[in-house]
């Protein structure tokens, strides 16, 4: 009997685990340009110099019926079940998974200044070419992570960070005092409240790291419905609530928040019900809540948030080496439950 079809856009957390789990029930087309899984929860450490975030996708589907593309998907016609790549192809699916992420909002410039938080290899490039002064723009965990980890990896740079609110917005005020403590001890200026554009910035180096756009753009114009957040609108069970063979998860999904904590459940979940789907069998909500927020604050220093199931912080928090510990282990974990899933 034929394996009926199944196209994941994208190779990120979700992306990822989601074509494991359907291949258990079908042929997996996995559309991803780079022929490796990034850990993106590590791209600051690979801009402070760490040597490799990154593992083969072979290493993953090896042992399961998941093909890699190494393209990007240009379009998607829903009506013919069909996506389209810039390599000339066209694949069909009896159901696809949309899981192509976020980027980076608010730069478009061509200020040689200027990176992104996906151009952290280009940006410790830049870093070794000598100090000066470096500017992170925005102030969530991914730009404390940046600048906490530069300040300490990069020595000779002059680190400050401007954010258009107040650092750490769902950090709780004990968390966002030992950010603020533990950056002012490391000899990072620190400017809150402060909107700007790249322009305003006068620095050597400009870290763009504001805030996340979901990739959705594809999905818009296949006529996919799109939320308010212009994420696609999905169900309870990850479907979209247009084009119910189309499942979204991660950044792109209009479901939980930015986060990989969710992107990994939500692979897990709709790859799944990708395979209970194709079964004819009922597909099951995705049951999640939220545990903890952590974050590196340098090598040797980090914080551990205990959160409530609604994703408030509580007022217990882990600190120092404990906290980087915790930090570290929870990482680690995440590679760790796909490499379970791929055996």
């Amino acid at each position: 009997m034929t394996k009926p079809n199944v196209v994941v856009l994208g190779a990120g957390y979700s992306g990822l685990m989601a074509a494991l789990r359907a291949a258990d029930q079908a042929n997996v087309t996995l559309i991803a340009p780079a022929a490796s899984f990034s850990e993106r929860v590590r791209w600051h450490e690979l801009a402070a110099g760490r040597p490799d975030v990154t593992h083969p996708l072979a290493a993953f589907t090896k042992n399961k019926r998941v093909e890699h593309v190494a393209a990007r998907a240009t379009a998607i016609d829903p009506d013919r079940r069909e996506v389209r790549t810039d390599d000339g192809q066209t694949h069909t699916y009896d159901r696809l998974v949309y899981a192509l992420g976020s980027r980076t909002r608010g730069v478009d410039t061509d200020d040689g200044r200027v990176f992104t938080t996906e151009k952290a290899s280009y940006l410790r490039k830049r870093l070794n070419d000598g100090p000066g002064e470096l500017t992170v723009v925005g102030g969530g965990e991914t730009g404390i992570e940046i600048a906490t980890e530069l300040a300490t990896q990069a020595p000779g740079w002059r680190v400050r960070m401007v954010t258009g609110s107040e650092i750490g917005p769902r950090l709780s005020g004990k968390s966002r005092d030992y950010v603020r403590s533990t950056m002012a001890g490391m000899g990072i200026v620190l400017d809150e409240g402060r909107k700007v554009t790249p322009a305003d910035i006068d620095s050597d180096v400009v870290v763009w790291a504001a805030s996340m756009a979901p990739n959705t753009a594809l999905a818009a114009t296949a006529g996919i419905k799109l939320n308010a957040g212009d994420r696609v609108d999905v169900d309870g069970a990850l479907r979209s609530t247009s084009h119910p063979d189309i499942y979204a998860v991660g950044d792109s999904a209009g479901t939980l928040r930015m986060c990989c904590a969710a992107a990994i459940p939500a692979g897990y979940r709709a790859g799944g019900n990708v395979a209970l789907d194709l079964r004819g069998e009922p597909v099951k909500p995705l049951r999640f809540r939220y545990y903890a927020v952590c974050m590196s604050l340098g090598r040797d220093n980090g914080l551990f948030q205990l959160l409530r199931a609604d994703d408030a912080p509580k007022q217990t928090i882990v600190t120092g080496r404990a906290g980087a510990y915790l930090k570290e282990r929870i990482v680690r974990g995440t590679v760790a439950s796909l490499r379970f899933v791929a055996r």
